[in-house]
């Protein structure tokens, strides 16, 4: 399937209109569902895109119904500036009425690999599972960096992409900071994939992904084609070389 782009004005506006976007894919999963699984991202679009369905949405949905995991989380604890829980839970959990049963966080103050193993079994056990008996989220909500990379899967740990495990323990490959992230058979599963890009610094790997180019078969978002739908909202800044 080929990806739908979607481009906006900034990060603001990719952010708001996502939201919308959002609210209307849980509303038709709500209807018919009772439990809809949801894979959160890190990063400064996910921030906005947070406080605008705690201001403008937090009551519009049925979240007894929602689960939420995350793609990668850092080796960090709750508390930490960096720890991708920490700001979803400040910026949005925390103001909405869903159970703490429904917040599958990443343990990152474990030891990486024990995590690892610790969070695939949770997600195996309450996710269902496709005909190749693959965990499959609903929705998986997913960032790109300026080297290419989505979730933590960085170029250098491509193969990433290919394993059969549902956790890996990635490197960040400039601090060497140890982080869980789900493979690219995971992403590949989900029913709806959405990239949230922003940033000039993204547009000249953001248009050889697309126009299959350069060096793009080296970015993880390559490879992202997942079974069911992919989008990407990218803002004007991301979509610079992209044309028309």
């Amino acid at each position: 399937m080929n990806p739908v782009i979607k481009k906006y004005s900034d990060n603001p506006e990719v952010a708001r209109s996502f939201a919308s976007e959002f609210v209307a894919k849980l509303h038709t999963l709500t209807a018919n569902q009772d439990l809809i699984t949801v894979s959160l991202s890190g990063g400064s679009t996910p921030k906005l895109l947070f406080q605008v369905l705690a201001e403008e949405h937090a009551d519009s949905v049925d979240w007894t119904k929602v689960h939420f995991f995350w793609g990668d989380e850092r080796c960090v604890a709750p508390d930490d500036a960096e720890s991708n829980y920490g700001e979803a839970n400040r910026l949005l959990l925390s103001k909405i009425k869903i159970p703490s049963a429904n917040i599958h966080r990443v343990l990152g103050e474990n030891e990486p690999n024990t995590e690892a193993t610790r969070y695939e079994t949770e997600i195996s056990s309450i996710l269902p599972h496709n005909r190749d008996n693959i965990p499959t989220f609903d929705i998986m909500i997913l960032g790109m960096g300026a080297d290419g990379h989505t979730a933590s899967i960085f170029p250098h740990e491509i193969c990433f992409l290919e394993s059969k495990r549902i956790c890996e323990v990635a490197t960040h490959p400039e601090s060497g900071q140890k982080r869980i992230t789900i493979t690219g058979q995971i992403i590949n599963a989900s029913s709806c994939v959405y990239f949230l890009i922003t940033g000039e610094s993204k547009a000249p790997i953001l248009a050889e992904i697309m126009q299959k180019s350069g060096s793009y078969r080296d970015y993880p978002t390559s490879h992202i084609i997942p079974e069911g739908e992919l989008f990407f909202f990218v803002d004007q800044s991301a979509a610079a070389q992209l044309g028309e």
